[in-house]
């Protein structure tokens, strides 16, 4: 008798403790569907949406189109690059490797932003349009200085990518300003706002220890790319309604 009343007192625990972790593991699966099922009605909330779906192609169309035109300035500065310069930064700061942060934050960038669009789809329109408007005036301006990049500068695995990128497109630096227009275009959120600036930030020494810009390319990129943004809400006012509203908003229509 005494064995069985020992018996129970240890098992009573454990069976309790188990239904437990059954309870939390089905109010667990449970919140993952739910979470699921209202992701795929907001899909289809977006998909249905003539603006939005018209806008997201738009997107897409002036994205593709900025790449032709910043490809034709990678051309024409490649041909025209001229000296390189002296600099008050390089000139006094070692050579480092930094091609790990230069080749894979790009890498990472892409991927981060795929998950935002996935996650939040109002964003896709305004964002693609953003970032095509920022590679065209990058375009204008690199066409219009003509500075070979530094001799001594490191030599990266986006070298490879001669059609994006050719070392020479200097004025000014895509990576500090890109993320810094993420930084822009989020800013209402906090945690999103202080990852794109750390990005930024990080991308800036990045591309000043390994030589891969001058100074100017690197400082100047936050003053454009501030310009950038707000002629992008400026000319694209409807997508941003999208971005900060949602489809709830009646002016989208």
């Amino acid at each position: 008798m005494k064995i069985a009343v020992k018996t129970a007192l240890v098992t009573s625990p454990q069976i309790g403790n188990t239904k437990k972790k059954i309870l939390n593991k089905i109010n667990m699966d449970h919140f993952i569907i739910k979470s699921l099922i209202n992701r795929i009605s907001k899909y289809k909330l977006f998909l249905s949406d003539k603006f939005f779906v018209a806008s997201v192609i738009m997107g897409i169309l002036f994205l593709i189109g900025s790449l032709f035109v910043n490809y034709s300035a990678i051309k024409y500065v490649n041909k025209e690059a001229g000296n390189s310069t002296t600099d008050i930064l390089l000139d006094n700061l070692p050579v480092v490797n930094t091609n790990i942060v230069f080749s894979g934050g790009v890498l990472l960038f892409i991927v981060f932003m795929i998950i935002i669009f996935l996650l939040e789809p109002k964003t896709i329109p305004f964002t693609l349009k953003s970032v095509a408007l920022f590679i065209c005036i990058r375009s204008l301006f690199v066409t219009m200085t003509h500075l070979a990049p530094s001799p001594d500068r490191i030599v990266t695995d986006l070298d490879q990518f001669r059609y994006f990128s050719s070392g020479a497109d200097l004025f000014f630096s895509g990576h500090t300003g890109m993320p810094f227009l993420m930084a822009l275009l989020f800013w209402k959120n906090k945690y999103l706002r202080w990852i794109f600036i750390f990005s930024s930030l990080i991308a800036a020494a990045a591309v000043i220890l390994g030589h891969l810009h001058y100074t100017i390319d690197v400082f100047s990129a936050f003053f454009i790319t501030y310009g950038i943004y707000h002629i992008a809400r400026k000319i694209f006012q409807k997508d941003h309604k999208l971005f900060t509203n949602g489809l709830k908003t009646n002016d989208l229509i």
